[in-house]
């Protein structure tokens, strides 16, 4: 089964996005599934993840609502207020009971704080997750959040963790540096995974291949291993620096010498064993 972890919908009419604008472009309007489904024929992708766009529970309905209308979704990551712990615990009882809702993302990169993430209260919040077994994406853009995951994976061993977009190492640049440190770091702990994703609009080039990804792809495989790490176009983010069948042929492209179980793993395995995927 190939499965696509982390990709967005968003209707602008029916729920409000304030950080997308026309900065954005061509995806800076109403993007659906009818739009995903043949790009996901062509790449032969069986299921996605739908990763929620906005802290709102507008955004979690709405990606719930597209589950139930496409097969070829296999899981929902949407949202609660982890700040408030009582409401998060109540919101997730009644998420629960949906088969698609198996984990949150909180937008911590648009927090002023760049420590939202290890508050008390917020940990808390994270504790009643992981209660429900369900998963936490978190957006650990470098330098400000990666630093944060093994402190989350120590204090909550039984929540399963996954980093977005491999944390977006700085592949403009070609450097790795303390992004590899902090990377490294955060592999030691079995409860933390990895997205091989947005790889594309880290680098922001117009002519970018495999080959520019390769380094970091690699140096993740070596210290988590293809079977904590799994592949996510981030689409339509991904239209930004290329499009969904690029970001697919490149990725495969740039793993193409590995073991087959390995590439397993990574195009669909893991992502089925993190988010309960059938």
């Amino acid at each position: 089964m190939k499965i696509d972890s982390h990709q967005h919908f968003w209707n602008l009419e029916k729920v409000a996005y304030p950080w997308l604008d026309t900065t954005f472009g061509d995806i800076c309007r109403s993007i659906e599934p009818q739009e995903l489904e043949p790009l996901l024929k062509t790449a032969g992708i069986d299921k996605t993840v739908i990763v929620q766009s906005m802290n709102s529970y507008d955004d979690t309905a709405y990606m719930l609502r597209a589950a139930e209308q496409y097969d070829w979704v296999g899981a929902v990551v949407g949202w609660v207020p982890l700040n408030i712990p009582d409401i998060a615990d109540k919101k997730l009882r009644e998420f629960s009971k949906n088969p698609y809702f198996k984990g949150i993302r909180h937008l911590i990169h648009e927090e002023k704080n760049p420590d939202w993430i290890i508050q008390e209260h917020v940990m808390e919040g994270l504790k009643i997750l992981a209660s429900y077994g369900m998963t936490y994406d978190v957006v650990a853009v470098f330098p400000n959040h990666l630093k944060h995951v093994p402190y989350l994976a120590e204090r909550i061993p039984n929540l399963k963790i996954v980093i977005d977009h491999l944390a977006k190492p700085l592949i403009k640049d070609r450097q790795m540096g303390e992004w590899a440190k902090q990377f490294a770091h955060a592999s030691e702990y079995p409860n933390v995974y990895a997205k091989v994703s947005g790889l594309n609009t880290a680098a922001n080039w117009s002519n970018w291949s495999g080959d520019d990804f390769k380094p970091y792809i690699d140096f993740a495989k070596e210290k988590f291993g293809a079977h904590r790490l799994m592949f996510g176009s981030d689409w339509p983010i991904a239209n930004l620096a290329g499009n969904y069948q690029k970001v697919w042929e490149e990725t495969n492209k740039a793993i193409s010498d590995y073991k087959p179980e390995e590439i397993d793993a990574i195009l669909g395995g893991t992502a089925a064993e993190f988010y309960r995927i059938q």
